[in-house]
């Protein structure tokens, strides 16, 4: 009996974590997808010269500052991103998919 309690605290214990490593990396991938669209957005060009020049200027400058070195959010740290959050995902579902086979195998052991 002590053995089929530890095997099911052990099975429900991946099932959780890898469900929760899951719920993490969508939640990463939500983020970085909503942080490079950010970066991508622009306006269309007002008529007026001046307000045009004042927009282009500051819109070249934040990219420019999001390209330094202590930028954060800038595009390769969300693309970096995107792909840890992918792997992270996998790697979750992985855990799922393995305790739920081993749960079956156990039931199978057991009939």
């Amino acid at each position: 009996m002590e053995i089929t309690v530890n095997i099911n605290n052990n099975m429900n214990s991946a099932i959780l974590s890898g469900t929760i490593g899951i719920q993490r990396a969508s939640q990463g991938l939500t983020q970085n997808t909503s942080n490079l669209a950010g970066l991508s957005a622009f306006t269309l060009p007002n008529s007026d010269p001046q307000e045009f020049l004042a927009n282009a200027t500051l819109t070249q400058l934040s990219s420019i500052k999001k390209l330094l070195p202590e930028a954060i959010d800038g595009i390769t740290s969300n693309l970096v991103g995107l792909s840890v959050n992918l792997t992270n995902a996998q790697a979750s579902t992985k855990v799922v998919d393995t305790a739920s086979d081993t749960v079956g195998t156990i039931l199978d052991i057991l009939a």
